[in-house]
């Protein structure tokens, strides 16, 4: 989409396609639709405006729909943007770290998504933005959802911002190319050398949930945050934004988990633990994970790990805990598919569930050899037990 395309979506004209559009998207075939509405604007807009309304309805997976509803994508923005639930968690501790109405710039803003819910926090925002139609996108949702007074967006470079007159800088680099995600942050839009510069002041910097703990630099605060069990981003915060613990030492990881906003951080974590098997197997969730945090979570549960390098928790006891899914243990059996076959065949189990780590498994290939049939439901975790390849048949709690 060109910026004139845009701007003529954005006339009363344009607007009224866009409001037919999506109104009949999901209802009328997309095909006719588009015929139907070319009856009265020409390709491009119409083309333009059949774009937002499919981009609106797959947005209320990540907004929430009655923004959804008025909000302007790109394909490449939408992709990219931020879910509410962790924006609105990102924005709420800036806020409560920062005086009201503090200045913020909004680096590499995209199509506004954290924008919006910092402005919403009681910030004043700025958001930065180089390709200029996603910049007059993310300044069209700030109009659309009447933050025009707490926020605006500059069409710029990010790394040639003044960045004086603002109490904190948020950054969300581009991690997506042409062949997808981005892992090396040496490759994000703009480069790990300016996050790091950002991260010299008072800042915070979003970073793909698999980086490397030992490209972090030490004096930040890394924090992963899961939603509802599946690991959505890491951020980087870094001079007045980081935290520290109540005897004022600085904390290095941290794991966050949404909805309920339960916190782990290394300051909870005694260390390794290694324990035989007991009554209870929990699996940690992702965010914990990759916080490097499972020996914190283990001590939340009173147990300790099945192994140094597998994430799987045991215990003798039953423990409710945000950081962890629970199992109680059923039985043990070795890893071998004929004795599983058989293991499954006679208590007429249909329904398998098959989790691994630590191991050459593939689940799906297993469950299909084992060939389950019946109504009776099962989890298999597949994993190292005292060094061996073995199934804990377990029963979630």
């Amino acid at each position: 989409m060109q910026t004139a395309t845009f701007d003529a979506l954005r006339t009363p004209a344009g607007a009224a396609l866009l409001a037919d559009a999506t109104a009949a998207y999901g209802r009328e075939d997309e095909f006719a639709l588009g015929t139907r509405l070319r009856r009265s604007a020409g390709p491009d807009l119409v083309a333009a405006a059949l774009t937002q309304a499919r981009l609106r309805a797959r947005a209320v997976d990540k907004f929430d729909p009655a923004d959804a509803a008025r909000m302007f994508f790109t394909v490449d923005g939408y992709e990219q943007a931020t879910r509410v639930a962790v924006a609105r968690h990102r924005a709420a501790r800036l806020a409560a770290l920062l005086r009201p109405g503090a200045a913020v710039a909004d680096l590499c803003c995209g199509i506004g998504g954290d924008l919006v819910e910092l402005a919403r926090a009681g910030l004043t925002v700025t958001g930065v933005e180089a390709d200029p139609v996603t910049a007059a996108v993310a300044a069209a949702n700030v109009a659309a959802l009447g933050l025009g007074g707490a926020a605006r967006v500059k069409h710029g470079d990010a790394t040639a911002t003044d960045r004086t007159a603002y109490a904190a800088v948020v950054c969300d680099p581009a991690r997506r190319g042409s062949r997808g995600r981005v892992f090396d942050p040496d490759a994000y839009r703009p480069p790990w050398s300016f996050a790091l510069e950002l991260l010299t002041a008072t800042a915070c910097v979003k970073v793909a949930p698999g980086i490397p703990h030992d490209l972090l630099p030490g004096a930040v605060e890394a924090e992963w945050v899961s939603e509802r069990g599946e690991v959505k981003e890491a951020a980087l915060w870094s001079g007045g934004l980081a935290r520290t613990g109540d005897d004022g030492v600085s904390v290095r990881r941290r794991a966050t988990l949404l909805p309920s906003g339960a916190t782990l951080t290394d300051l909870d974590d005694p260390g390794p633990s290694v324990r035989p098997l007991g009554g209870f197997l929990y699996e940690p969730d992702g965010a914990v994970i990759r916080a490097g945090l499972v020996t914190a979570a283990a001590a939340m549960v009173g147990g300790g790990l099945l192994d140094p390098s597998i994430a799987y928790v045991t215990a003798d006891d039953a423990v409710g805990t945000p950081f962890a899914r629970g199992y109680r243990v059923v039985e043990t059996l070795p890893y071998d598919v004929k004795a599983l076959r058989a293991y499954v065949r006679s208590r007429g189990i249909g329904i398998l569930t098959v989790k691994k780590r630590g191991v050459g498994v593939e689940p799906e290939k297993l469950r299909a050899a084992v060939r389950p049939s019946g109504d009776a439901a099962a989890t298999f975790v597949v994993t190292r037990v005292a060094g061996k390849a073995t199934v804990i048949v377990a029963d979630p709690l």
